[in-house]
């Protein structure tokens, strides 16, 4: 698919753009500079803002030059964008430590050893910060009709809410000139962002027009949904973050494991760098044999991959692999199986208190009560550390501990539990 536009519509990505066409014979007529704008409102980002990372690098790969610009200024304000009510506004140094996670974030992502498609990554500080308000008013503000930016949907929808203060209001301007700025320095001619986005994407291509009476674009981008319709990116637990010390990449890798059939086809598509070809042989495999998951596999093992590099995905397979049985979790290292016992039913208990096998997989809540129990492993359906237990008084000792703290109990194939022994 030579056509980069036909590939993201494809991928169900395009969402809306100023004129399309124009905007296709740009991106097939040469090397096009684009730019995306990543905000240090949070400690790190999720995978709403992996669309926009995988989208770069997709353009980057068509031959364009990316842009990744981390909002140590806008990160200071805050979009309203999405946003019901007015945000905490974060201090100095907190935005300045979440600025240079994200940019580390971002140029994982990218490749700034393509030649003339070298990525770049910026901070929207460097020209916002030295700018005198009455020159930003004068140079920036003078462009805007206040009647234009009430009817934006990010402002329309909280002056219905109750009100927006005048620094959130001020919050499209700021974006509109990084565009600007951009279009200077490095000929940037297409904005990228996602569809609630839209009003502060068109505010820059406005802009531009306006002072050097210039025709730019803007691409927004699908929000991903689940196919009831709600938003991915939260789970009850909150965020998917990208960064390892947020989300473990056992429980980055297991988010994908667990993702339902429906929801497999149309995640390949926006996630994979897979062929058209490839994903919907995969579409096909998943759906001819379901019970093989084999679509959650694939789609598993190549995000963690992207974002967490092969030896976290090698880790969290083996730690998946062995928590349900398929393989020896005494190869697990430590550091990955603790946070694969973080994400399972665990229970703390004192070293030299352990009670039971039985005691451990009632109090665990995996069997419904003891008896429930001993009927587990009178059916052979009980697992001590993947190891069958055959007798109902069972009691582990310090030779099943795995690195001396864990134990792991199973009932069946998929019902898994921890146990840590701890210091008394």
């Amino acid at each position: 698919m030579d056509d980069i536009i036909d590939e993201l519509s494809w991928r169900g990505l395009l969402a809306v753009t100023t004129d399309i066409d124009e905007l296709r014979k740009a991106l097939n007529s040469g090397q096009v500079t684009i730019y995306c704008g990543f905000d240090p409102t949070a400690p790190g980002l999720h995978i709403g803002n992996l669309v926009q990372l995988v989208t770069l690098r997709r353009l980057q790969l068509a031959g364009h030059r990316p842009i990744g610009v981390v909002g140590g200024a806008t990160g200071l304000i805050g979009d309203p964008s999405g946003k019901s009510a007015e945000r905490v506004l974060n201090p100095h140094e907190v935005v300045a430590q979440w600025l240079e996670r994200i940019r580390g974030e971002v140029s994982r992502f990218l490749d700034f050893d393509a030649g003339p498609a070298s990525a770049l990554i910026v901070s929207n500080l460097d020209w916002t910060g030295p700018m005198p308000v009455l020159e930003f008013l004068r140079d920036i503000g003078k462009h805007f009709s206040v009647n234009r930016m009430l009817d934006r949907e990010s402002v329309k929808a909280r002056l219905e809410a109750g009100g927006i203060s005048y620094t959130e209001f001020s919050y499209q301007l700021l974006q509109a000139m990084d565009f600007l700025e951009l279009y200077r320095r490095y000929d940037c001619t297409v904005q990228l962002g996602g569809s609630d986005q839209w009003g502060n994407l068109v505010a820059g291509v406005d802009l531009i027009r306006r002072v050097e009476g210039e025709s730019v674009h803007a691409l927004a981008t699908s929000l991903i949904t689940k196919p009831d319709g709600t938003k991915y990116g939260k789970t009850e637990g909150g965020a998917i973050w990208l960064s390892a010390d947020l989300m473990s990449p056992y429980a980055f890798y297991q988010f994908w494991m667990n993702v339902s059939d429906a929801e497999v086809p149309g995640l390949l598509r926006v996630f994979s760098f897979r062929s058209r070809e490839e994903i919907e042989q995969l579409t096909r495999e998943s759906a001819e044999r379901p019970a093989a998951r084999a679509g959650q596999r694939a789609l598993a093992q190549e995000i963690t991959t992207l974002v967490h590099g092969e030896q976290e995905t090698r880790r969290a397979i083996a730690a998946s692999q062995a928590l349900f049985g398929r393989s020896d979790l005494a190869e697990v290292d430590e550091r990955t199986l603790a946070a694969a016992v973080a994400e399972v039913p665990s229970v703390q208990v004192a070293a030299g208190d352990l009670p039971t096998v039985v005691d451990l997989m009632a109090e665990l809540g995996i069997v419904p009560s003891k008896s429930a129990a001993r009927r587990a492993i009178a059916e052979g359906g009980a697992y001590l550390n993947n190891r069958k237990v055959t007798s109902e008084d069972a009691v582990p000792g310090p030779e099943d501990l795995l690195h001396g703290r864990y134990l792991i109990l199973r009932v069946g194939k998929r019902t898994v539990s921890a146990v840590e022994v701890v210091s008394g």
